[in-house]
C-alpha cells in the first residue's frame, strides 16, 4: 500500500465562462467541484492505476466532509486527522482562454491537531513502505514539518517521495535525513538555488544536482515540461524525452508523475522503466478533462514512445 499525505487539501471549484464580466453578475451552469490538493491528485491517479492507496492529512468542517465523501464514492481508503477550522476552497475561473484563480490560504492547524496527525502518521507507516508528501503546508505547521515526516519515514524504513517547493523544500533538503525522491520543476530548482538554468545547458543542471545539498537523495527528477525531464539516480544521470501530445488539461500532471513513480516502485520496475512509467502517467493526466485522473491504456501507449538515455560523463 502507498500512503499519500495532503496537509492543505481543498475543494477545487471550476467556473467556466464565455467571458468574465467585471463589477457585475456572472452566471454559469457548468460548475465542477472536486476533492483537491496535490496529494489527493496523487491518490486518485494511483487508484486509477490499480494500486493500493490510502490518503491522509487534515480535514475540517463541511468542506472536509465533502472531500471525505468524494473519496468514499471513489472507493479510496482514507485516514485523515480532523481539525476544527474549515478546509479551504480553491476557485478557478476559466474564461476567454485564460484561467483566473482565487486561492484561500486555508485553516490553521493547532498544536494539539499537529500532534494527533503525527501519531496517526506513525501508525500508518507501519502498514506501508512508500509515502508521498505533496503540496503546501496549512497554517500553524512549521516550515520544517515535512522534514519531520521524512525523518519519521526513515525511522520506519519507508521511502518518502516529496513534491513541494519554496521554504518547505529548502527545509527538507537542509535536514540530515533525506527523502528518497524529490521532483522539482526547472523554475522551482532555480528558486531553490537562486540560479538560472536553460534546457539547452543540461550540464549546468547536472553540476547543480551534485551539490552537497542533494547528497543522500536516491532519486531527483527535474521536470522540463514539454522537453521531458532530467533525472539523477544515485550517481547516474538520465535524459528523458517525451513525444508531443494533444493536451486537454495539464493541471495535476506533476502530481500524476509522482503517482506513477510510487506505483512503479511497488512493481519493482528497473530505473529506466520507472522513469518511462512516471512520465507516461503525467502525460496521460494531461489528456483528461478532470484533474488527477488517468486512463491506464494511455499510460501504456505513452510508455512505449518515451526515450530514456543514460548521460555519459
Amino acid at each position: 500500500m502507498i500512503v499519500t499525505v495532503t496537509m492543505n487539501p481543498s475543494i477545487d471549484i471550476s467556473y467556466p465562462l464565455d467571458k468574465l464580466k467585471m463589477d457585475t453578475v456572472n452566471r454559469t451552469d457548468q460548475v465542477t467541484k472536486t476533492a483537491g490538493g496535490k496529494g489527493l491528485n496523487v491518490t486518485r491517479v494511483i487508484h486509477d492505476l490499480g494500486g493500493a492507496v490510502l490518503a491522509t492529512g487534515v480535514l475540517g468542517g463541511f468542506h472536509g466532509k465533502f472531500i471525505a465523501e468524494e473519496l468514499n464514492k471513489a472507493g479510496i481508503n482514507q485516514a485523515f486527522t480532523p481539525i476544527k477550522e474549515e478546509t479551504r476552497d480553491s476557485i478557478a475561473i476559466l474564461h476567454e482562454g485564460n484561467q483566473t484563480e482565487i486561492l484561500e490560504t486555508g485553516p490553521t492547524v493547532s498544536g494539539e491537531e499537529k500532534i494527533a496527525f503525527l501519531k496517526k502518521f506513525e501508525e500508518l507507516l507501519e502498514q506501508t513502505d512508500i509515502v508521498t508528501i505533496s503540496g503546501s503546508l496549512a497554517k500553524g505547521l512549521p516550515q520544517d514539518f515535512y522534514q519531520k515526516l521524512v525523518q519519521v519515514a526513515r525511522e520506519k524504513e519507508v521511502k518518502a517521495l516529496v513534491d513541494t517547493s519554496g521554504e518547505s523544500l529548502k527545509q527538507v533538503l537542509k535536514g540530515q535525513v533525506k527523502p528518497y525522491l524529490i521532483k522539482p520543476n526547472l523554475e522551482e530548482l532555480e528558486v531553490l538555488l537562486e540560479q538560472d538554468f536553460s534546457i539547452e545547458q543540461l550540464k549546468d543542471i547536472q553540476t547543480a544536482l551534485e551539490q552537497p545539498l542533494f547528497a543522500g537523495i536516491e532519486w531527483i527528477v527535474v521536470s522540463l515540461g514539454k522537453a521531458g525531464a532530467l533525472a539523477k539516480h544515485r550517481d547516474r544521470f538520465y535524459r528523458v524525452t517525451i513525444p508531443t501530445i494533444k493536451v486537454v488539461n495539464p493541471v495535476g500532471s506533476g502530481d500524476s508523475t509522482i503517482a506513477g513513480f510510487a506505483y512503479g516502485l511497488t512493481q519493482a520496475m528497473p530505473p529506466e522503466d520507472l522513469l518511462k512509467f512516471c512520465m507516461a502517467t503525467g502525460m496521460a493526466n494531461a489528456q483528461e478533462r478532470t484533474t488527477g485522473h488517468v486512463n491506464p491504456i494511455n499510460v501504456q501507449r505513452h510508455f512505449t514512445k518515451i526515450a530514456v538515455k543514460k548521460i555519459e560523463r
